[in-house]
């Protein structure tokens, strides 16, 4: 019996250093993939020894396994089973993931683009998703991914588009878009990004900048003028203070700006009529005072115009109704007092909620209105300090010549000269070197006035 039980043992230990002897089908995929890194960086490092064999049709497939399988392994959540068959190195047939010839070796297929959209998956986005250096575009709109967003996405060369819209990714804006070269899209809305926006996003040449309904807070950058964006869409966050004047220098191409819910409180510039092309202009839910800027006239194709909930005041141009593209006019939970005919004629104009008179329907009472007038009725724009503006100065005169030293022995001043023998020579100065020289009477000088101090714009 005991030589029975001692021979169970020792199969039983058998069994046990086989077992640990076999090869383990899944390796930790999270080593292999930081041996990718470390072997792409570091090419003399040697490759680990694999108890099994992947056959890949090209090395940048096989880095792209890596970094997808590496990213697998953090995702807690996918409900719809859109990862499921990320198995096996033919990563082209993943759901979601799309292969195209290399940019740079057309013989070669490389994954160029992630398209994960309405996904709900949960989950973060991992340092390896940099190998990827082939994608142009990341599509991650409606899921649940949290975190920032990897410093190594700047790997990305040829990343066109990058749409991380509708997730829960916090923190302050995620630098590493700045140092992607080729971006021209890039949507970040519905997020818990917090912070100040950094200048450097409106030098990069973006097409489309959606930021809207985050934390951000702070005053728009000055050089806010410089995007070449057609879209811009700044909605819902905590901006405050001026709109720079900048924004005039994207007159030839912003099509549709879209500033509502912040707390942006000043007058509206007249710099947005400089801004021709523009189509949409939603000012909604501010702070806003003033009038509207007789500019506006010049926005010819502007379609949609939204002022609604803000301090505005006086009358609504008739110049702005008669606009030949105007649909869409919004102007209620304001205070303006008058209103052109024209504005009737426009297909969808609301206007409630004003000082209107004249038997007009739905407006503020006639205390409320006078109120306003007596608080905030006379509002002085430039007291909001909004543009730089530097007082008139006359250019000064040219600086006189020296004077000349005096002897006290002469009778009156004398000039000191070296004549052409080296000796001190004692001259009389002329009386016209004493003052002023006089001024070309073929060329008088103009004289400088208030006008030249004002921007070429306001002219």
């Amino acid at each position: 019996m005991v030589i029975k039980y001692k021979t169970h043992l020792l199969l039983f230990h058998l069994l046990l250093t086989c077992a640990a002897a076999a090869p383990d089908p899944n390796p930790p995929l999270r080593q292999s993939s930081k041996w990718i890194v470390r072997h792409r960086t570091h090419d003399s490092d040697p490759p680990p020894s694999p108890s099994y064999t992947l056959k890949f049709e090209n090395p940048r497939l096989e880095t792209a396994y890596f970094a997808l399988q590496t990213w697998k392994q953090t995702i807690l959540s996918d409900p719809y089973n859109r990862t499921a068959n990320w198995v096996g190195p033919d990563v082209c047939n993943y759901t979601g993931i799309f292969c195209f010839p290399a940019p740079d070796n057309t013989s070669i297929q490389t994954v160029a683009g992630i398209d994960l959209n309405h996904a709900d998956i949960a989950g973060q986005l991992v340092d390896e998703l940099g190998l990827l250096a082939d994608l142009a575009l990341i599509h991650l709109n409606t899921n649940r991914f949290c975190g920032t967003v990897p410093q190594t996405f700047k790997k990305m060369k040829l990343l066109y588009e990058l749409d991380l819209s509708n997730n829960r990714f916090a923190g302050r804006f995620p630098s590493a878009v700045l140092n992607i070269p080729g971006l021209k899209y890039l949507d970040i809305r519905y997020n818990e990004f917090e912070g100040r926006i950094p200048s450097r996003l409106f030098d990069k040449h973006l097409d489309a900048i959606f930021l809207n309904h985050n934390r951000f807070q702070s005053q728009l950058p000055p050089n806010i003028g410089s995007s070449p964006a057609s879209a811009m869409v700044l909605a819902g966050n905590n901006f405050r203070g001026c709109l720079p004047p900048s924004f005039k220098n994207m007159s030839a191409t912003l099509r549709e700006l879209i500033l509502m819910d912040n707390g942006i409180e000043a007058c509206l510039p007249a710099e947005i009529g400089m801004m021709t092309n523009l189509t949409v202009f939603d000012a909604s839910n501010n702070r806003f005072v003033g009038p509207i800027p007789d500019s506006f006239a010049e926005l010819e194709n502007l379609e949609v115009l939204n002022l609604d909930h803000n301090f505005l005041s006086g009358e609504i141009p008739e110049a702005i109704c008669s606009l030949p593209k105007l649909w869409n006019f919004t102007a209620s939970n304001n205070f303006f007092d008058g209103e052109a005919p024209e504005c009737s004629g426009v297909e969808a104009f609301r206007d409630g909620r004003n000082c209107l008179r004249g038997g007009r329907r739905n407006q503020r009472t006639r205390w409320q209105c006078e109120m306003f007038k007596s608080r905030r009725g006379k509002v002085r724009c430039e007291d909001f300090k909004c543009f730089e503006t530097k007082p008139c100065q006359v250019p000064p005169p040219p600086p006189p010549p020296p004077v000349p030293c005096q002897n006290s022995t002469a009778e009156g001043p004398v000039d000191h000269d070296v004549g052409g023998d080296g000796n001190y020579q004692i001259q009389s100065p002329p009386r016209r070197m004493l003052s002023r020289p006089p001024v070309k009477e073929s060329k008088p000088a103009r004289r400088v006035t208030v006008e030249d101090a004002r921007p070429a714009s306001l002219v």
